[in-house]
């Protein structure tokens, strides 16, 4: 039944079905509903199709008059036929795969692969569903044109980053307008960006669209999570370990007072026990953990150095007699993903004085720079090499400042990265650098 702003309603014609794939326990269940529809949508078409039009009220009638088994049959077939689409022409099954990452993420290309993999895996569904022999000998990426049926995989989203279910929505409805289709089978279990439950408010961005909803009649089973486990047990000793440490450095360290040691593992195992589940939102990795903070004890004396480089470059403009400043608004976006990322450039760049993080949205950055070099090394994207190298490791810090990102972009290389000063008509887009994106 199809589900339309919250009435059901009979779908509109179209000419094809789009279906929204990710993992999912259910997706195999979902392609071979989906298979089934468009088949049955196709025997609807070769059939009579009196039956359905503005005659089918008393067609109906008469095969009721004479008891036969056949008019019930097609009556049966006829509001299956209402409750999918009666398609003219042949039936196209679009599979689509929304990117949930973004193009500079360090896993991007490891999440790309194992995406097409999962389309491959569906469309040999597809041709199990269809009765086509040896279905894993066949190329997945060549239609399928069998009587009047045919396939399409395809991954999107992959050139911006989509975050919300309107972001999600927008992306398969261009799709959907361009391919001339105007029904969504939408897979129960279906989550488009990962663990978050986004199925429900995703519906509601795409009934806005314009297309019809049916959500995919599957078998579910209720899945419960054991509460112990390894991914439990981390997330519990890294909110302890890291409460311990915070009660102890405010006691000045005192290591050698036992009612200290005691009554601060007393402290951090009620805070640990209180809040490990809403703290961490994934399993911690202990050697992850350390490598990263380990990082970060490196990054904390390069942030001091540029904060006092920084500091001797303003008390210059300012004791300067002629005030050289050139205030000015500088947006970029930067390729660091993830609220703790994020922040922390944030508030790097806030801490060098000169330069003020005004808003930050995902990875838009609107930075207020004082002067032309606070504006140079801001789009030099040195803090934001750095961090990355916090979070994603030494090859995560090879990666192409601000600057020459909009400069490769400019240059009709692609991509999404861009880095403006509204006031300047002359910006420097930087020397070329040869280092090659690490995180790509």
């Amino acid at each position: 039944m199809t589900e339309q702003g919250g009435t059901d309603v009979a779908p509109e014609r179209s000419e094809g079905i789009l279906v929204p794939v990710g993992q999912s326990v259910t997706l195999r269940e979902t392609v071979a509903y989906a298979v089934s529809e468009a088949e049955a949508a196709i025997d609807g078409d070769s059939g009579t199709d009196g039956a359905t039009d503005a005659d089918g009220d008393a067609g109906t009638a008469e095969g009721d008059e004479s008891g036969e088994d056949p008019d019930t049959t097609q009556d049966a077939d006829t509001t299956r036929d209402e409750n999918i689409d009666d398609l003219e022409g042949p039936v196209a099954l679009h599979f689509i795969y929304p990117a949930s990452w973004r193009a500079l993420d360090p896993e991007a290309e490891g999440r790309i692969e194992q995406a097409e993999e999962l389309l491959d895996r569906v469309a040999i569904w597809v041709r199990e569903d269809l009765g086509i022999e040896d279905p894993e000998e066949f190329d997945s990426a060549e239609p399928i044109e069998r009587a009047g049926f045919t396939l399409e995989t395809a991954l999107i989203g992959t050139e911006e980053y989509l975050f919300s279910p309107g972001d999600f929505a927008r992306v398969l409805g261009e799709y959907a307008s361009e391919h001339g289709l105007e029904q969504v089978i939408v897979d129960p279990e279906y989550e488009p960006a990962g663990s978050a439950p986004m199925l429900r408010p995703l519906v509601t961005e795409l009934d806005r669209t314009g297309l019809s909803i049916v959500e995919a009649p599957v078998e579910r089973s209720t899945r419960r999570r054991a509460l112990p486990g390894r991914g439990s047990v981390r997330q519990f000793v890294g909110v302890f370990g890291v409460a311990y440490a915070f009660y102890l450095a405010l006691g000045g360290f005192a290591l050698t007072d036992g009612y200290e040691l005691a009554t601060g593992a007393l402290a951090a195992a009620i805070v640990a026990g209180l809040t490990w589940r809403v703290t961490v939102r994934r399993s911690v990795d202990p050697l992850l953990a350390a490598r990263t903070l380990a990082r970060f004890g490196i990054y904390v004396p390069y942030l001091l150095w540029e904060i006092a480089k920084a500091n001797v470059t303003i008390a210059y403009v300012v004791l300067h007699p002629r005030l050289p400043i050139d205030p000015r608004m500088v947006r970029f976006e930067a390729a660091v993903f993830g609220d703790l990322s994020v922040t922390t450039l944030a508030n790097s760049i806030t801490l060098t004085p000169g330069t003020l993080t005004v808003d930050v949205t995902r990875q838009d950055f609107e930075v207020h720079a004082l002067t032309a070099d606070a504006r140079t090394d801001v789009l030099g994207g040195s803090l934001e090499r750095a961090v990355r190298f916090v979070f994603y490791g030494r090859d995560g810090a090879t990666i192409a400042s601000p600057a020459e990102r909009t400069a490769g972009a400019a240059g009709g290389t692609g991509g999404s990265d861009r880095a403006t000063d509204p006031n300047d008509t002359n910006q420097d887009g930087g020397e070329d650098d040869k280092r090659q994106e690490g995180a790509a």
